[in-house]
């Protein structure tokens, strides 16, 4: 039997906007994410001792399972976990800042809020083609990291703090190709309570 499930928004559909639109937020959680989890599901109803690992542990580790679904758990498992993440790296407490662990690691690191907010900026909307933006955590520093398609930080053995879906699914009703308007508006539901309880796992 399948072990994985959705998860459920920890919001309303409707709770990002302006900045993501409903329809945005019911088409990714309902239709992408679901298509990701019923794929990763399918690998493991032909596999199922990959059912007894945590999705963490797949992604660490996919590459030592059979050929027949390494491409699914790489391809699907990191697009389920990834979207698990990215629901939870949003808040509709719009408007926070970093609070005070995540703030002196981002000056000690990169010199100040603004200068980490353009470099991140910039990551996400120079990445070619399909994937995500992350701050992660790097032994104990933070870094950025771009992955293509859904590929995980976690395959490198980073650990991701923040990211951004920058697939086209994510942003295009609302914005069209304007990738970087996408970016820029995102950062008005960044939740950095979230960002601040990863730091201090």
């Amino acid at each position: 039997m399948a072990k994985f499930e959705l998860p459920k928004l920890p919001y309303a559909y409707n709770a990002l906007e302006p900045f993501i639109s409903e329809k945005i937020m019911q088409l990714h959680h309902d239709k992408h994410h679901q298509a990701y989890l019923d794929n990763l599901n399918k690998a493991i109803d032909i596999h199922p001792e990959w059912g007894e690992k945590s999705i963490e542990e797949i992604l660490r580790t996919y590459d030592k399972a059979p050929d027949d679904i390494k491409g699914m758990l790489r391809n699907h498992g990191g697009g389920y976990y990834n979207h698990s993440l990215f629901w939870e790296m949003m808040s509709p407490a719009k408007g926070q800042s970093p609070l005070q662990s995540t703030a002196k690691m981002i000056d000690a690191q990169f010199g100040d809020f603004n200068t980490f907010k353009k470099q991140f900026s910039e990551g996400a909307t120079k990445l070619f083609g399909s994937g995500w933006q992350w701050l992660v955590l790097d032994g104990t520093k933070l870094a950025f990291q771009s992955t293509q398609n859904q590929e995980s930080p976690l395959t490198s053995g980073k650990i991701p703090i923040l990211g951004i879906d920058v697939w086209e699914h994510a942003y295009y009703l609302d914005y069209q190709n304007r990738r970087a308007e996408y970016i820029d508006k995102w950062w008005n539901v960044v939740n950095w309570e979230y960002v601040e309880k990863k730091l201090s796992m």
